[in-house]
């Protein structure tokens, strides 16, 4: 087996990662590679491979190596400069200067022998046979992933019940320190270095200090398919967002969602990505916080209009800052029924606010006075297919009922929002301003946007793989604290049902 090949196609070691082996010998009556020396090197210097990515600083350019050594293969892969002492089997790459015809040949005969010959490579998630440019790709991925982290100084406001889960996503070669918010650590941070901060689990006089200060700061949020459970009950997500910009549920200032949405130019293969991503999704059920198709239901209100009014946790932070004139609810209820008085009216309480943990419950009494139903129990995809239209202020149910293909209408200021798909009744950014498909919108919410974490090998995924990994069941739980969360908001949720006067 080649050592170059085990070598160059190496995993980075992610906090706890737990790859299939990316490198094997071919089995005798394996197909042999289709191919060529050219592509495969062409496609590493794309992604910029070739030498181990994550470490904190390259060798020198002038160190020379063992002409047996495989780095020396790896350098020149990488169009770096290579000097060899002694003899062996990359001395015909000593010497080598990128573009030089002759130094380009000598490695791509070298790449045949030592990186398309007798070999099989992996998925790192899953031990299947994939192309070895797919490897390259998914090591691509992982090169520009561990570059973007590896300014990040400190972490502030990370649950200590997410931070195993989020270390590998803020990973940069070395282990992001997790701090508490307390000022006095700030004076420890380089000022030219970039913080990772979860605003809504931190004080606003260290908010404050923070965004007057001179770093740099990415803000956290869950991503847009989080886990099979929710949040409130302790569930660490495998997904998460990071905007250096702004948060992408604040319509007052822009974010990288958004300016991706304005300006970015998708390719086909994005597209087609995504529109294969979005139908799996509808198909299979997935949502936020849970997955599994649901039998349909039946229209309780017959031949009436059926529209679906989704409530919220009343002080998020994507109500506070993009709800607009719609603060509550209970507010967001009167509103669909002054415009809708005819229609049949299901209201969805939030699962977490159904759950006890949240603010924003409307005793039932006063929730019939405005709708004709309220259901908590249905699954939120079986809901949606059922009723014509679905009224949000900022809920990402507004984005799943997109993906669907059902007509949304928001009271709010969602990322979804202004882009040609939704009827807005707030006002929305002038920043927006393009039209923009469905699968645009899937392809820069779900695809580019978001980092999702594969939780049986512990390693950065695509979405494909996260998605996947919650259909068959693979998900990560914290074992004991889960169960006294749910006990805890049952508790508060049966309280408040008591002292509700129906």
């Amino acid at each position: 087996m080649s050592a170059a090949a085990r070598l160059l196609f190496a995993v980075p070691p992610f906090p706890g990662a737990k790859p299939f082996e990316v490198v094997r010998p071919a089995d005798a009556a394996a197909p042999a590679s289709t191919v060529t020396p050219a592509v495969l090197i062409a496609t590493l210097r794309a992604h910029g491979l070739g030498e181990a990515f994550w470490l904190p600083t390259s060798e020198a350019d002038s160190a020379s190596l063992a002409a047996d050594d495989p780095r020396v293969l790896g350098r020149a892969i990488a169009g770096r400069p290579v000097t060899t002492t002694g003899e062996g089997r990359y001395t015909a790459l000593s010497g080598f200067a990128l573009g030089d015809p002759g130094g380009e040949a000598a490695l791509e005969r070298l790449v045949a022998q030592e990186l398309l010959t007798g070999i099989t490579y992996c998925s790192p998630f899953t031990g299947e046979p994939i192309d070895p440019l797919q490897l390259a790709a998914v090591l691509g991925d992982w090169r520009a992933l561990i570059a973007a982290n590896r300014p990040i100084a400190a972490a502030f406001g990370f649950a200590r019940w997410k931070q195993d889960t989020v270390e590998s996503l803020l990973w940069g070669g070395t282990p992001v320190p997790f701090h508490p918010a307390r000022e006095s650590l700030l004076a420890q941070l380089p000022p030219d270095s970039t913080v990772a901060v979860w605003k809504a689990r931190i004080s606003p006089t260290f908010l404050e200090r923070l965004e007057s200060g001179p770093w740099r700061l990415l803000e956290a949020e869950d991503g847009f398919i989080r886990s099979a459970g929710l949040g409130a009950d302790c569930v660490p997500p495998l997904s998460i967002v990071l905007d250096d910009l702004g948060a992408h549920y604040d319509p007052a200032g822009p974010s990288r969602l958004e300016a991706m949405l304005a300006q970015h130019v998708f390719t086909e293969e994005e597209i087609d990505r995504a529109r294969a991503l979005r139908e799996w999704i509808v198909r299979e059920g997935v949502s936020k916080y849970g997955v599994g198709a649901a039998r349909p239901l039946e229209r309780p209100g017959g031949a009436r209009r059926h529209l679906l009014v989704i409530g919220q946790v009343e002080d998020d932070r994507s109500v506070q800052f993009g709800g607009g004139p719609i603060k509550s609810n209970l507010d967001l209820l009167r509103q669909v029924r002054a415009l809708e008085p005819d229609a049949f009216l299901i209201y969805r309480p939030h699962p977490d606010v159904e759950a006890g943990h949240r603010r924003g419950a409307i005793p039932p009494r006063i929730a019939h006075e405005l709708c004709d139903a309220i259901d908590s129990k249905s699954s939120i995809g079986a809901l949606i297919d059922m009723v014509d239209a679905v009224h949000v202020i900022t809920s990402l149910a507004g984005f799943e009922t997109l993906m669907r293909g059902k007509p949304v209408t928001t009271h709010g200021t969602p990322f979804f929002a202004g882009w040609g798909l939704t009827h807005d009744l707030a006002p929305v950014p002038a920043r927006r301003g393009v039209t923009r498909t469905l699968d645009e919108l899937v392809a820069a919410t779900l695809l580019r946007y978001p980092r999702y974490l594969d939780p049986v090998t512990n390693l950065p995924c695509p979405a494909e793989v996260m998605v996947m990994r919650l259909l068959s069941g693979n998900r990560r739980r914290n074992g004991a604290l889960v169960p006294l969360r749910k006990f805890f908001g049952w508790m508060k949720h049966a309280i408040q049902r008591l002292l509700d006067v129906r």
